[in-house]
């Protein structure tokens, strides 16, 4: 039977953050604010252990874990490269988040522990949920002394494979309640065509005038908001995203080296044991997922989502918090 770690790490500030090495799972994210009010930041169950059993297991919410080997959905249970087909697991044809036994149901070694950061490594061994080649992954959980959250994945791998790592935290910057009145903004003028089973149809679309154009700061609940599981594609700016919320006076920015990010709204969570008694209202959290396109390795003209040896996977975010 595999361990299960808990590692807490703290700045000399205001983060604290709780990590778990199944699924390299963030637990907790307790941000004190300007008048020193204590918020727990990302959605958690109450011990670690509960991410293990009923009725957790029984539901997919990747609540807070790391995504693996491809994050996102893949088309038709298949993809090529180099002219040989590799059969994935699926779900009517859809493969979600790297597999019913994906990277967020596995444990991790805990690499490195500091007071201020944690390293976390797994080997995803060839034909691993039907993936090529031997995959081996880091993930950097660090906090700064300027209040960031950096979370660092890389990879390498001996066989051609695609690669598409992500965090899946739910963000509530009251800790509780809806995120309805959060105000929100993404530098982002197109996002991704999907069909009914939510598989991207290789197409952009443009975010002016729609539901998904959050250029300018506003609050979540708007008029044409019926709850975001959508691709948002970056523009240039280096600034990607940003959350707030004046109830808490806690505001987050986001910035990321990926082409894309997943924003995914959930309407209400599942009864779960929330380590805040599930204090939570209708839309209770936001999840950012910074990465590439889902679908991609079945799209050529996506940016492209195959490693090769020698080459070194790299995808970085930061989570910045400030403080009215």
């Amino acid at each position: 039977m595999e361990k299960l770690e808990v590692i807490t790490i703290k700045n000399n500030s205001a983060l604290e953050m709780t990590i778990s090495n199944f699924g390299a799972t963030v637990i907790g994210l307790k941000v004190k604010n300007a008048k020193g009010e204590v918020y727990d930041v990302a959605s958690g169950l109450k011990n670690a252990s509960d991410y293990l059993q009923t009725p957790y297991s029984n539901v997919k919410l990747f609540l807070g874990s790391s995504i693996g080997r491809y994050a996102g959905r893949i088309s038709g249970g298949q993809f090529g490269i180099d002219d040989v087909v590799y059969k994935i697991e699926n779900e009517n044809g859809v493969h979600l988040h790297g597999g019913e036994n994906g990277f967020f149901k596995k444990f991790w070694s805990v690499k490195e522990v500091a007071d201020d950061f944690v390293v976390f490594s797994y080997k995803s061994k060839h034909l691993e949920e039907g993936y090529p080649g031997n995959l081996n992954v880091e993930a950097l959980f660090q906090l700064t002394s300027e209040n960031e959250v950096k979370i660092t994945y890389k990879a390498t791998t001996d066989l051609a494979t695609p690669v598409n790592l992500t965090s899946h935290v739910y963000f509530n910057l009251n800790g509780k309640g809806s995120v309805l009145d959060h105000e929100l903004q993404i530098n982002s003028n197109f996002y991704l065509d999907v069909d009914s089973q939510l598989i991207p149809t290789g197409k952009l679309n443009k975010s002016e005038g729609t539901a998904f154009d959050r250029n300018v700061k506003a609050k979540i609940k708007r008029g044409d908001f019926k709850g975001f599981d959508d691709t948002f594609v970056f523009n240039e700016k280096q600034l990607k995203a940003s959350l707030s919320s004046s109830e808490s006076g806690i505001d987050m920015d986001i910035f990321s080296n990926q082409p894309a990010m997943v924003v995914y709204t959930p309407e209400e969570f599942p009864v779960l044991p929330f380590s805040n008694e599930s204090q939570y209202e209708k839309f209770p959290a936001i999840c950012f997922e910074p990465q590439n396109f889902p679908d991609a390795p079945n799209n050529k003209h996506f940016p492209n989502s195959i490693i090769r040896p020698n080459e070194n996977y790299l995808n970085e975010m930061i989570f910045a918090f400030s403080f009215k």
